[in-house]
């Protein structure tokens, strides 16, 4: 973690750290939609995937959505929210762990 954060304060990017469980959904990840009653309009909330730095911890422990939600902002370099789909920054990088012993 140290790393990865030193790296990115040193580059002056953005950095996320996403610990992954079991229970993580692919909105934790990528983000929502956020219903503004004020408005009557929706509007899009950006997840921690949008940062030019990221750590997957344990990302063995994620549901395979999840995982699949990941490997598609990597390959694609983007992400669709509702009906909105953002391209990813061009610095975009994702660093994994993952703990063998505790395979789900």
């Amino acid at each position: 973690t140290l790393l990865v954060k030193t790296a990115a304060e040193a580059i002056q990017a953005d950095f996320a750290r996403i610990q992954f469980t079991p229970d993580l959904l692919p909105a934790d990840l990528v983000g929502t939609q956020i219903y503004n009653p004020r408005t009557y309009e929706f509007s899009v909330h950006q997840g921690p995937i949008f940062a030019n730095l990221i750590l997957a911890d344990e990302i063995n422990r994620a549901p395979a959505k999840v995982q699949s939600a990941l490997l598609e902002a990597m390959q694609e370099r983007q992400v669709t929210i509702g009906d909105v789909t953002f391209r990813m920054e061009d610095l975009f990088l994702v660093l994994a762990t993952q703990n063998p012993i505790e395979q789900e």
